[in-house]
């Protein structure tokens, strides 16, 4: 028998299932327009899916540090917890927004060919080296775009509470063309954990901290220091998925 959070959840998923089909199709007809346009038309659907993931699941969300955002290209390195937050960032950041992502995704039925009319930065991580060189050479030429950059320094969603070891890749493409990083922190976990259908009401706080310059820092420094700033950062907004914070 469903429960009341696991049938919002299949109403939900079938809603967005069937939207993308539509939206998705929508878009591939119209992959002439000029980026800009399919990236306005495209994100659409990124901001359906966040509605009903409102409206039908209870999920809302809020933004703390919106105003710390620079007018110019930056590298965003955030926490990742779900999928939502893939969804989110597209449509809710002042600027075009463009991913570092295993080129798996590309493959995915309208979802992820709608992705490859965005200018992705698909990767194929079991290439190392020559996969590092292409974020490099293709993030450079997004930067110059005047595009904003995302990356899951983690490289993986990990459990709420929990954090696997931070790769400088993100830094290092600052340091290569002169960009700040914005590090963000995150709980979406919690409303929209990994691994599973359901779905849970609930409030997910999106915290935006200052922006880090590359000047006169290693690839290292610069991800310490984004990697401190997170981590404290999601044990003030998720105390309860941390309780040994603060002990020595």
């Amino acid at each position: 028998m469903l429960t009341k959070p696991s049938l919002r959840s299949f109403i939900f998923l079938s809603t967005l299932y069937t939207f993308t089909v539509i939206w998705g199709a929508i878009c591939l007809l119209v992959f002439f327009l000029p980026y800009r346009m399919r990236f306005a038309l495209a994100t659409c659907w990124n901001r359906c899916a966040i509605w009903l993931a409102k409206n039908i699941c209870g999920i809302h969300y809020q933004i703390v540090g919106y105003e710390n955002l620079p007018d110019e290209p930056v590298i965003l390195l955030s926490k990742h917890q779900s999928a939502w937050e893939t969804i989110f960032f597209l449509y809710a950041m002042p600027k075009p927004l463009v991913f570092v992502l295993k080129k798996e995704l590309l493959r995915i039925p309208f979802f992820g060919w709608t992705l490859a009319l965005l200018r992705m930065i698909p990767i194929d991580r079991s290439h190392g080296t020559s996969a590092f060189r292409k974020v490099i050479e293709q993030g450079k030429q997004r930067l110059a775009e005047g595009l904003w950059i995302m990356i899951f320094p983690e490289g993986t969603r990990t459990a709420v509470g929990e954090k696997i070891k931070y790769r400088n890749s993100g830094t290092r493409l600052a340091i290569e063309t002169k960009t700040k990083v914005v590090p963000v922190a995150l709980n979406s976990g919690e409303c929209w954990p990994r691994h599973t259908i359901l779905k849970k009401p609930g409030l997910i706080t999106v915290s935006i901290g200052n922006p880090i310059s590359p000047e006169g820092k290693s690839p290292d420094d610069m991800m310490s220091e984004a990697e401190a700033w997170i981590e404290s950062e999601m044990r003030r907004i998720s105390p309860h998925a941390y309780p040994n914070a603060g002990q020595t």
